[in-house]
């Protein structure tokens, strides 16, 4: 638990979770209707979401995660077992870290323990889910595991490395992505592993093209969006797309919606366009969240691009703040940037975790949800604003009984 000013514990209570979308809340609303928490420094101002506009200037940029959300949750069997199968990252070897959930019997899941090696997950038509070994050494809440059609023999393919062949030694270190530059040059070495992938090596046969699932398209068939137990019932998978969403070509997305920016309109983006605030868009493709454990965030994929980049370094030139929609937002940026400050196209894989040691080098705002008390997610938003103008935000946001989680209320926070 972490303390407030003051020395004061806090918790958020119960009924201060968002159980529904905003425009469900009541008839004629809409997304943006949402209360809006603004820090500067220590001085907190209370607002409704579509004051944003008014509160940038002309020449600001506001970075935007393009990210989809997934329909990541499957339902499938673990022997006679129940399982709810949370997809969460693709391995660039075509495994996929999952986590295991069981279901509560309340349309929700909790933690279950995931494993052990060489288990089978049925799941619908057919495809069996092969756990091969956990993501991290130390923990079996995530699971590298491989999605095999009906008929097809159980086997591993040799992954590389702890990301299955995504990162190499463990991505991106204070701010430098592992991946391929604004050339599309691969910056990993992964040779070796797949020499041995092609030839079967020590780990066993490879799989054959043909037995290769399409998980994206089964997830679009067969799965629904993550949903917690706080939320009230089900919602459709529209109601977790932003309007920043860009569907990628070879299906990949968000294991959880980029909360952020969910009360953006089209309306609103106009607004702020009108009014000389830039939009630059850039991905990052986030796994499953550690809701009970609260661990670190490990390694995801992400992109930002050339115009993305210019964008951002013109408007730090040219005296523009630079506020990031999502903590997602600030990871990816701050993995394109270098010592210098500058950012520059980066498109590959960041284990980056922002803190106050770390600090940022481009971003002057945050735009992002309210965060439980645990939450790595805080070490950021300190890193940006600052511990004092966290916690009086903190303070602010309990007794003015603000809305938690992903279709809660939004904190924008300025240096």
């Amino acid at each position: 638990m972490r303390a407030l000013a003051r020395g004061r514990a806090w918790s958020v209570p119960e009924e201060l979770s968002a159980r529904v979308p905003a425009e469900r809340r009541g008839p004629g609303l809409g997304r943006d209707a949402v209360r809006l928490l603004v820090s500067r420094g220590t001085e907190v101002t209370h607002h409704a979401f579509p004051e944003l506009p008014g509160l940038l200037r002309a020449g600001d940029l506001l970075l935007v995660n393009t990210s989809p959300t997934l329909a990541a949750a499957a339902d499938g069997r673990l022997g006679s077992d129940r399982v709810v199968v949370h997809f969460s990252t693709r391995g660039e070897d075509g495994r996929w870290a999952v986590e295991l959930r069981a279901p509560d019997g309340r349309g929700t899941t909790r933690p279950r323990a995931g494993g052990p090696a060489g288990a089978v997950v049925e799941l619908a038509e057919g495809v069996r889910l092969v756990l091969e070994e956990p993501l991290a050494a130390g923990s079996e809440r995530l699971w590298w595991a491989r999605a095999v059609a009906s008929g097809a023999r159980d086997g591993r393919v040799r992954g590389g490395n702890a990301l299955g062949g995504g990162p190499h030694d463990g991505g991106a270190h204070d701010g430098d992505a592992t991946g391929a530059d604004a050339t599309g040059t691969d910056a990993r070495d992964g040779g070796a592993a797949d020499a041995d992938a092609r030839d079967g090596g020590a780990a066993g046969r490879v799989v054959r093209p043909s037995e290769v699932v399409d998980v994206p398209g089964l997830l679009r068939r067969h799965g629904r969006p993550i949903r917690y137990a706080y939320t009230e019932r089900d919602q459709p998978l529209s109601a977790y797309q932003t309007v920043f969403a860009l569907p990628g070509a070879d299906g990949a997305g968000s294991a959880e919606m980029p909360s952020a920016a969910r009360p953006f309109t089209p309306r609103l983006v106009a607004e702020l366009v009108s009014r000389g605030v830039q939009f630059a868009p850039l991905t990052l493709h986030t796994g499953v969240a550690s809701a009970e454990a609260h661990e670190p965030p490990y390694p995801e994929g992400f992109a930002v691009p050339e115009a993305s980049a210019r964008l951002v370094n013109a408007a730090r030139a040219g005296g523009g703040r630079v506020v990031a929609v999502g903590t997602t937002a600030v990871r990816a940026v701050e993995s394109a940037a270098g010592a210098d400050g500058i950012v520059r196209a980066c498109a590959g894989w960041t284990d980056l975790v922002v803190t106050p040691g770390r600090g940022v080098r481009v971003v002057d705002g945050l735009l992002t949800g309210l965060h439980e008390p645990e939450a790595s997610h805080l070490l950021m938003l300190e890193a940006v604003a600052g511990r004092e103008a966290v916690e009086r935000g903190y303070e602010e946001a309990l007794a003015g009984r603000y809305l938690w989680h992903e279709f809660g209320d939004v904190h924008l926070l300025l240096r």
